[in-house]
């Protein structure tokens, strides 16, 4: 059986997390310590999948290139495509197509994580020639906000409805999807949505309507968008809490308290502070008189000092400084954040920060 092509998603301007995306796209934000982009690579290669086009776009596809390369430190062969604007997840399609040729294929957002292996829904269509499509779902409380499926009484997919007022079903399209060559024909026909993108649930809608069969698996595990601050912290937790392994390569000094699973990786250094798991502190961060923990990642070169953090990602670089108490925050490459030296505060923030400051 021969395996399909991936396809994988990661493009796009990263509004919902600037002003960290001004700097660099938003697939490669760390949770754990590892680029989102990473975990999906993973995933794709976990599935027997190695052959994987990555649609980038001009302003951030360098970045992706360099953090990524060829792909062989994943397993895989990768291809870069470049989307010219975000036209949809259909157009991105059409970008492909010279990779794509007529072979199966599997889509993935390079900014989603999910919590179960894609292999059984790869083998499932690969043993089912007759099925177009085949969408990867998720049970969800407010289905209104999302891609919903609209199923038949035999479980089979009728149609597909974005952002449906009133839904047909609690099944929501996690971003995760694998079809024939015919979807190419379908997408063709496409005309651009009230928001100007060529939408892939309109593709798979005209397969429907032109009685091609399309099925579905649901997502048992967790799924993650991490387009925003609040659902990048709760992957951060949910890695940590599901993945990370314990290890002590740095330096702890005697003073110092390890709690629960912690990763010191090589040239960390931990001094009279407290750690409590799960934490991952990168190659070279920097501990001191601090209190960390649980669910943070402490990026590369990243400094805690007389600070209690809990609940957060500092990304590499970031200096923590004498600053009280932190919960729920993320920080970007060599930001600061210090003690003021009176009562004020004195804050130089870029377009898109938000601060919430305790009452006095």
């Amino acid at each position: 059986m021969t395996a399909p092509k991936a396809l994988v998603l990661a493009g796009g301007e990263g509004r919902r997390l600037r002003p960290l995306t001004y700097s660099g796209p938003k697939q490669l934000v760390p949770v754990a310590n590892r680029p989102i982009l990473f975990f999906v690579l993973d995933s794709i290669v976990e599935a027997g999948i190695e052959d994987i086009g990555v649609v980038v776009s001009p302003e951030t596809g360098p970045f992706v290139k360099q953090a990524v390369g060829d792909g062989s430190a994943f397993g895989a062969r990768v291809t870069y495509i470049v989307q010219d604007r975000p036209g949809g997840l259909a157009h991105a399609v059409r970008c492909a197509r010279s990779f794509l040729r007529d072979d199966a294929f599997l889509m993935v957002l390079g900014d989603n994580l999910i919590g179960s292996p894609l292999s059984p829904f790869v083998r499932a269509f690969q043993e089912d020639p007759s099925t177009e499509a085949r969408l990867l779902l998720h049970e969800v409380p407010d289905p209104r906000r999302f891609g919903v499926a609209a199923l038949d009484t035999d479980g089979t997919v009728i149609r597909l409805v974005e952002k449906p007022a009133d839904p047909p079903s609690n099944l929501a399209l996690v971003g995760v999807y694998l079809f024939r060559a015919s979807i190419h024909a379908a997408i063709d026909e496409l005309t651009p949505s009230a928001r100007g993108e060529l939408e892939i649930t309109d593709a798979a809608n005209a397969l429907l309507s032109a009685g091609k069969l399309v099925r579905f698996d649901r997502l048992e595990g967790f799924w993650l968008d991490t387009g925003k601050k609040d659902d990048l912290l709760l992957a951060n937790e949910t890695v940590l809490a599901a993945r990370l392994e314990p290890a002590r390569l740095g330096h702890v000094c005697p003073q110092s308290l390890i709690e629960g699973t912690v990763r010191v990786e090589t040239g960390a250094t931990v001094v009279r502070s407290r750690v409590i798991g799960p934490v991952i502190l990168g190659p070279g961060a920097h501990l001191e008189d601090a209190e960390v923990g649980p669910f943070v990642s402490v990026g590369a070169g990243a400094r805690v000092v007389g600070t209690r953090v809990a609940r957060s990602v500092l990304l590499e670089g970031s200096v923590v400084a004498g600053a009280g108490e932190l919960e729920r925050c993320l920080l970007g490459k060599r930001a600061v954040v210090r003690a003021a030296p009176d009562a004020s505060a004195s804050l130089v923030l870029g377009d898109d920060c938000e601060v919430l400051l305790p009452r006095g």
